[in-house]
Order: C-alpha cells, then sequence, then structure tokens
C-alpha cells in the first residue's frame, strides 16, 4: 500500500504537472489572436466558433514548437522538471565544419521530424489545461466537501451534477478522497509527458543516425590517436630507458659516449613532445598544430637513435621507398617503430635485423630480433600495456595486409608484415 502510494509524496511528480500547467499558461495570451476568426464570424454557430477558436489555437501553437530556440527550451525544462535525460538537439552543440554528422542533422531537422516540437507542446497544453482544471476542481471541493465545519452546508454543482456531502465521518471520506484524487491525477499528467518527452522532444531516427555516425567518427579519430601515442611516446620512453642506462654506466669512463647519448635522449624527447602536443590538441577539440608526418624516409634517423642507444640494428633496404603513398608509408613507419620498441624492450640484446623491400605491388616489413631479457636490464624496467601487437593487428587489417608475429626459431622473434601498395577497389 505504502509502496502504491509512494510516488504522490515525492515532489518530481507535482513539478512536473506544474511543468504541464505552466505550459497550458504561456498559451493563453495566444487565445486573443485565435479568437479573432470567430470575431469576424458573429453569424456562426456557438460551436462552430467554438471549434475554431480552438483549430486556430492549436495552430499558433504549433507555430511556436517549430521553432529551434522552442525546443531546446522544452528540452531544458523537461530535463529539470520531468527527470527525463534527453540530449541536445543535433546541431546544436559544437561540431567541426564538414563533419560527417553534419549533413545528416541537417535532414534530419525536415519533413514530418519537424513537426515532433509542435506535437509535444500541443500535448502539453492539453495535459495542462484538462489537468489543471480537474485537480483545482478536486482541490476545492476537497475543501469544501466536510459539512459544517465552516458552519455551512458544502456542495459541488457541475454542469447540472451536483454533490451533497452529510456532515460526519462520510464527508471527511469523500474530501480525502477528491485530495487523493487530485494528486493521483498530478501523478497521470506527469507520467503522461516523461512518457511522451523522448518520443517527442528525444532524438528522431535520423538525428540517432547522425549521433551514431559523429560518435563513431569521434570514436574512430580517438583509437588512431591512441595509435599514433602509443607508437611514438612508447618507442621514444623505451629507447631514452636504454639511453639513460648507457650514459650512467660510462659516465666516468667514457664521457663523449655519455654525451652522445643524452644528446641522442634530447632529441628523441622533442620528437615526442611534438607528437605529444599534437594528440593533446585534438583531444581538446583545440587547433592542434601539424600533424607529425613520419614516413618511411625518416626511417634512417629512427634507426640511428636506435644504435645511439646501443642496440646493433642491421638495416636491409631495397626498392623505391618514393613510390609508396603518404598514408601507407606513414603507416610502414610506425609499424616498424612499434617492431623496434618491442625488439628493445623484450629482445635479448643482440643484433636486430630490419628489412623493408617495396615492390610495385607490395611492401614487405619484417622485423628480427634474439628473445630472451636484456643483459642488465631489471625483469619490470619495462611495464607493457597489451596494446602494442592488437594494434599492430589493427592498423594492418585496415588497410587490407597480412601479418605475422612470432618465434622464428628457438632463438628469435619475427614481425612479418605485407601491405599492398593499391588497395583493393
Amino acid at each position: 500500500m505504502f509502496r502504491g502510494i509512494r510516488p504522490l509524496l515525492r515532489g518530481s511528480t507535482y513539478s512536473g504537472a506544474l511543468f504541464a500547467y505552466c505550459g497550458a499558461l504561456a498559451s493563453l495570451p495566444l487565445l486573443p489572436f485565435a479568437a479573432l476568426p470567430a470575431v469576424a464570424w458573429p453569424s456562426a454557430a456557438v460551436a462552430v466558433q467554438f471549434v475554431l477558436t480552438g483549430l486556430v489555437w492549436a495552430v499558433l501553437i504549433g507555430v511556436i514548437g517549430l521553432a529551434r530556440t522552442t525546443q531546446r527550451v522544452l528540452i531544458a525544462c523537461a530535463r529539470r522538471m520531468l527527470a527525463v535525460p534527453l540530449p541536445d538537439p543535433v546541431g546544436g552543440g559544437r561540431r567541426r565544419a564538414g563533419s560527417p554528422g553534419e549533413g545528416a542533422a541537417s535532414s534530419a531537422a525536415s519533413g514530418a521530424d519537424r513537426l515532433r516540437t509542435p506535437l509535444w507542446l500541443l500535448s502539453q497544453v492539453v495535459l495542462g489545461w484538462t489537468g489543471a482544471q480537474l485537480s483545482i476542481l478536486l482541490f476545492i471541493a476537497g475543501l469544501l466537501l466536510p459539512g459544517g465545519w465552516a458552519g455551512a452546508e458544502a456542495e459541488v454543482s457541475v454542469n447540472g451534477w451536483s454533490l451533497r456531502a452529510e456532515s460526519g465521518w462520510q464527508s471527511w471520506a469523500a474530501a480525502f478522497c477528491c485530495l487523493l484524487l487530485a494528486a493521483a491525477l498530478c501523478l497521470a499528467v506527469t507520467y503522461a509527458l516523461r512518457w511522451l518527452a523522448p518520443r517527442l522532444l528525444g532524438p528522431s531516427s535520423a538525428e540517432r543516425l547522425a549521433l551514431a555516425a559523429e560518435r563513431e567518427r569521434v570514436l574512430a579519430e580517438r583509437n588512431r590517436l591512441a595509435h599514433e601515442l602509443h607508437d611514438s611516446i612508447g618507442h621514444t620512453l623505451t629507447a631514452a630507458t636504454i639511453q639513460a642506462a648507457v650514459a650512467g654506466e660510462v659516465l666516468g669512463s667514457d664521457p663523449v659516449a655519455a654525451r652522445a647519448a643524452l644528446r641522442s635522449i634530447e632529441e628523441s624527447t622533442r620528437a615526442a613532445l611534438e607528437d605529444l602536443d599534437y594528440v593533446l590538441g585534438m583531444l581538446r577539440e583545440e587547433k592542434a598544430g601539424t600533424a607529425p608526418a613520419r614516413t618511411l624516409a625518416d626511417l634512417p634517423e629512427l634507426l640511428d637513435r636506435l644504435r645511439h642507444a646501443g642496440a646493433v640494428v642491421e638495416a636491409e633496404l631495397s626498392g623505391d621507398h618514393a613510390q609508396v603513398q603518404g598514408t601507407l608509408s606513414r603507416a610502414a613507419y610506425r609499424i616498424l617503430q612499434e617492431g623496434l620498441t618491442n625488439a628493445l624492450r623484450h629482445g635479448a640484446g643482440g643484433p636486430i635485423r630490419v628489412e623493408v623491400a617495396a615492390a610495385s605491388d607490395s611492401l614487405e616489413l619484417d622485423v628480427v630480433n634474439r628473445t630472451g631479457g636484456r643483459s642488465g636490464m631489471s625483469q619490470g624496467a619495462f611495464p607493457t600495456s597489451g596494446h602494442g601487437l592488437p594494434g599492430l593487428f589493427e592498423r594492418v587489417r585496415l588497410l587490407h595486409g597480412e601479418i605475422e608475429a612470432g618465434p622464428d626459431g628457438p632463438e628469435h622473434w619475427r614481425l612479418a608484415v605485407r601491405l599492398p601498395v593499391r588497395l583493393p577497389a
């Protein structure tokens, strides 16, 4: 029993009903304009004038509902007074120019979808007027029905129907029922508006598609940036850790080598800071600087940094790397960077063999290193996130390539990637 009347004790029930009543009151200034056609047609029957005034009134309310500002105001009020989670209208927030959701958002506001807000406004006005009149009537009846409490008999009469309550407990019971019905009516109005709000004020099917497309674009962009950040910063930190260890070991015996290692740390971290600044600018939706476009042309510099870190790198580069397209060349650089990072982290410290073969129809990348822990480095020196290889597999899949990663004999690990130069149509 108490669970059944619990909604009647919540403030949100009456705030929702108040929302409907405010909508009804806000429509009152339109009533004189709606009555003008009826005034201009005095010979019409009263019923016709009444219907005509109601139709014109509904049209005026619907026209106001067509305004974009009206929709935003109604959504904000429904969130607060109905406690309904409604998203902002598509196109109402910040969006980058030319985003995929922009065209869908503009088309979403056309056609039948534009009538949803006017229909909501009409429903709110109808529910507000009906609920207000009935609830006020019931409330007044609840105050007047207890006969004799004010020294007079109470009688309620509506359209020829009258109710006279005898004094005593019957009048108090009738009054209590009227007050309870008034509260239940407020609850019914609030529930009706809560049911209608997602259907009429929420996003339409076209707007949901636009929102889904926008979310997909944002997730794809963030995923790409996460790959870039992982590849660049992960490689730089790995190389810098090794270079710092080497500089610490030879600082007293070979200051020249120590300074070279420190200089290499400075160069690699400066490049990583450029990548980090670009990624953070994109994540904050600020105007980021030009993306560091590292391609296969930057591969010799990458290999030199590894050699400064103390790694032995045997590179075999063949073919014309200039014929590789920009996107493919950048992806190949990141793949090799991640493969070399893994070789530094998990290799046994022996030579790392790198092969890049560019043909007319394919680009083949190979990174082979010895397996086992590095000498002189602690077991937990390079904590791993587990995103490296899965990220490589996803990157290669998006490029319609082939990838193999695993043991190559008893003492070596091999990463082999084959990318098509021309993607299939």
